[in-house]
């Protein structure tokens, strides 16, 4: 008997007792079906945070500040000369700024490869020719960031145009019917100065970027036109006041190591410099995703830990069964090797069912979920697909719970091999 043969015996017998085997097969599934789910949420979830943290910095930069001034619970010193200005936060929230010298220092550090000072620009409005002006805030775009587009293109970090993405919520205050009517369009920002003097700078609209998962509104503009909303800004502002800057970006050898990277803020954090990648920034949520998920996992496994011991039920049964049919099977010469496989494969088919079912019904529920809630609950996070799949973690499913099920049918399969041929046939 070779092994086709193997093969189409132990899929016949599988189907012999079809309620015992269909009762098993469910038992699989259900575990198998919940991995897949769970495992398309991780995938899905995770997928959107990579693509706002593109969205939002790139992965080799480090936003450097000054560390904050660890004084316990008492109030802080008033350094005369220390700038500070407001920092995202609560209310009052400040950070000391860096000034040229800072950047130079930074610059000597071991692993830096450039550092630039991050320009904060406060445009009064936004509007489109005489349309109605609008509250908007400005971000830079960092080379190495992917906006997540609903159409256009990023701005150009190395031309000399001024250039921006607007977020997708300001479309129809603008006056755009689809973000495709937008790019090309001119924008105006309004601007002033410190001496109370309003001036515009017009910029031209590339693209349109969809909300994140920080829900991010901001506007994305290249160096170019961040650079000149800063020097609308800040005429009449002493120079001092124009050396000052809330924090640098820095760039590093993306290709090190991350004891590359951890020795670098250490040296940052020795000169009085706090260093901060954007996966620091995100990633505690990303853990968390992540513990929810193997926890709903761990529960599928113990589904697929009961479905095991019904695989070894099962077949105990039928080894009991077929007992007269095993002695006879020895005796015209089967030798243990082909019985024990034949057992085995008989408890891998059983697992193939399972979990091949269970993928497939949990793909279909997957993306029956993300039709129904698009529109719903996550009408609000355009962009994410709660279930996504992945081919390899969706075949590493199947492939496990057949593993499963081979050592699930070792027990009983090593009882046929081992039975003597002549008690099998006097079996009654």
């Amino acid at each position: 008997m070779n092994i086709v043969d193997l093969i189409r015996s132990a899929v016949k017998n599988s189907l012999r007792s079809k309620t015992r085997t269909t009762l098993t097969v469910l038992a699989i599934f259900i575990g198998a079906f919940t991995l897949t789910l769970t495992s398309g949420v991780g995938t899905g979830i995770n997928q959107y945070i990579d693509t706002t943290v593109a969205s939002i910095g790139a992965d080799d930069v480090l936003t450097v500040t000054k560390a904050a001034e660890d004084t316990g619970d008492g109030p802080v010193e008033y350094d005369p000369d220390a700038t500070t200005v407001a920092a995202a936060g609560p209310p009052g929230t400040t950070v000391v700024t860096l000034s040229s010298t800072d950047l130079d220092t930074i610059g000597d550090v071991d692993g830096v490869l450039s550092v630039e000072p991050q320009l904060r620009v406060s445009p009064d409005f936004v509007r489109v020719g005489d349309g109605t002006a609008y509250e908007a805030s400005v971000g830079s775009f960092i080379p190495g960031m992917a906006l997540d587009l609903a159409a256009g293109a990023e701005p150009d970090s190395a031309s000399t145009e001024l250039e921006v993405a607007i977020p997708v919520a300001y479309l129809d205050a603008l006056g755009f019917d689809t973000a495709s009517d937008a790019v090309g369009a001119t924008l105006t920002f309004g601007m002033t100065d410190v001496a109370g003097t309003e001036s515009d700078v017009t910029a031209t609209i590339v693209g349109v970027a969809e909300e994140g998962l920080v829900g991010s509104t901001s506007f994305t503009a290249n160096e170019a036109l961040t650079e000149t909303l800063y020097d609308a800004q800040s005429v009449g502002l002493p120079e001092s006041s124009k050396d000052s800057y809330s924090s640098a970006v820095v760039r590093f050898d993306e290709t090190g190591t991350e004891a590359d990277l951890t020795a670098l803020k250490d040296s940052l954090a020795d000169l009085g410099y706090t260093g901060t990648t954007v996966q620091d920034a995100i990633g505690s949520f990303k853990a968390v995703i992540d513990g929810i998920v193997l926890v709903l996992n761990a529960f599928a496994v113990i589904a697929l830990l009961a479905a095991g011991f019904g695989i070894v039920n099962t077949l105990l049964m039928s080894v009991q069964e077929r007992t007269r049919e095993i002695g006879l099977m020895k005796a015209m010469g089967l030798g243990g090797g082909k019985i024990f496989g034949l057992f085995s494969l008989e408890a891998v088919f059983i697992g193939l069912m399972g979990s091949a079912i269970g993928v497939g019904v949990g793909m279909l529920a997957g993306f029956g979920a993300n039709a129904l809630l698009a529109d719903t609950l996550l009408a609000d996070l355009p962009g994410l697909t709660l279930v996504a799949f992945d081919p390899a973690a969706l075949a590493t499913i199947v492939l496990t719970v057949m593993g499963l099920a081979f050592l699930a049918g070792t027990i009983p399969a090593l009882r046929a091999a081992r039975q003597d041929p002549i008690e099998s046939l006097r079996y009654e």
